[in-house]
């Protein structure tokens, strides 16, 4: 079937748009090709990519090694289900589980970070047999039925009512409150250890601490949604590690794959034993193509010392923002490593766009953060120039005057 009369005449952005669902805002941009922090778009302008791809690519855009390793797969094996053991998914797990913290000994590959969330929450159901799951305001665990129905955005839960029975958001860092709701129906608290979506808001550490205790003593289960802040993303190869706890379950995604789509569910051996056979399953987990691609990512994170990188450069960036909290237009800055949140008075995309013009990607998160997570292969002078624009981008568009 031809496509639709007139599409074919307009421009690539245009007809993208005409041709997709359309529930994805498209930006004015083409994007074509990447190179380690850099991004370039169809007219050959190039961009740093400050978080253009949502903090997939810790180790940047097409990291040699990566890419070798993806090609020497394609030669081999594109594709073989779970139910057949494979010598490079093997490698994956081995070194998915020798970077996780002792007592996560066991993972279930899939392909996204919300379908990690759907396995660790129907892991818990079943090894606790009971129902009730617990999740925090101003979270965001993903946009499928149960990752959906907890997550504490009623504008995207709304739409889709009625969502998965069984689950109750509660007060984020509230001690009382988390103790007040859990029972002895609850089978699992889900929490991100930094709040991404809901505006790059780290959990308290003691709050971590008592939300495990409290947890265990109820016979419930721990699950962290590691899919934005794990692989290093917040200086430590975990979120959850600041805290010096262990969860239940982990959920790991976005960087893992170096720009593919991988994910997993990390859990610990009393989780895996009370699963039963067949209970979870999806046709494309542990891909072999793309277990090469997150094999290499993680002995690229390793070899190249990139959560270390992540931490120290991180540091740097954030306490080069923190001039603007001086700013009138600006309510705070935060974050942990490479996750870093500028909180305006006012919504973000006025200043998103000063920083496109300026060749700076980055995105959104809640209704007033500008959202900083760029590669942890950043350049010193790179990361400078990113401080330094959006230093400008917000004076600009805050006080109408730009950075001297």
């Amino acid at each position: 079937m031809s496509i639709q009369k007139g599409i074919a005449e307009l421009d690539p952005v245009a007809r993208e748009s005409a041709l997709d669902s359309g529930v994805v805002p498209k930006r004015q941009v083409q994007i074509v090709r990447g190179e380690a922090s850099t991004v370039w778009d169809a007219d050959g302008n190039a961009y740093l990519d400050a978080g253009a791809t949502f903090g997939t690519n810790h180790v940047g855009h097409r990291h040699p090694r990566v890419v070798q390793a993806v090609k020497d797969q394609l030669d081999r094996l594109m594709h073989v289900t779970l139910t057949w053991p494979n010598d490079t998914r093997l490698g994956l797990l081995e070194r998915l589980v020798a970077a996780a913290p002792d007592g996560l000994e066991r993972a279930f590959l899939c392909a996204t970070g919300t379908e990690a969330n759907e396995c660790a929450l129907k892991f818990a159901r079943q090894a606790t047999g009971r129902k009730e799951v617990l999740y925090l305001s101003r979270s965001f665990h993903g946009r499928t039925m149960g990752a959906l129905s907890a997550t504490a955005k009623r504008a995207y839960q709304e739409p889709f009512e009625p969502l998965v029975p069984g689950f109750r958001m509660v007060r984020a860092n509230d001690p009382e409150a988390l103790k007040e709701a859990l029972s002895a129906e609850t089978a699992a608290l889900i929490l991100e250890p930094v709040q991404g979506e809901g505006g790059v808001l780290p959990l308290d550490r003691e709050y971590l601490k008592t939300a495990r205790d409290l947890t265990a003593d109820a016979g419930a289960l721990l699950i962290a949604d590691e899919v934005q802040t794990g692989m290093g993303r917040t200086g430590r190869f975990f979120a959850f590690d600041d805290a010096g706890i262990l969860p239940d379950l982990v959920s790991v995604g976005k960087g893992l794959g170096g720009g593919l789509p991988v994910a997993a569910t990390l859990m610990t051996q009393d989780v895996a034993a009370k699963q039963a056979t067949l209970s979870h399953g999806s046709t494309f987990s542990g891909n072999p193509v793309q277990a090469a691609a997150a094999a290499a990512v993680l002995d690229v994170l390793k070899d190249e010392r990139l959560v270390e990188r992540s931490a120290t450069l991180g540091e740097r960036m954030l306490d080069d923002l923190r001039v603007l909290e001086e700013v009138p237009g600006v309510r705070g800055v935060r974050g942990r490593g490479l996750m870093i949140g500028v909180e305006l008075k006012a919504k973000p995309q006025p200043v998103l766009e000063s920083l496109r013009l300026r060749g700076i990607l980055a995105l959104s998160a809640g209704a007033t953060v500008v959202r900083l997570l760029p590669p942890f292969v950043l350049s010193d002078a790179e990361a400078d120039h990113i401080v330094g624009e959006t230093k400008a981008a917000v004076l600009e568009q805050t006080t109408g005057a730009d950075a001297a």
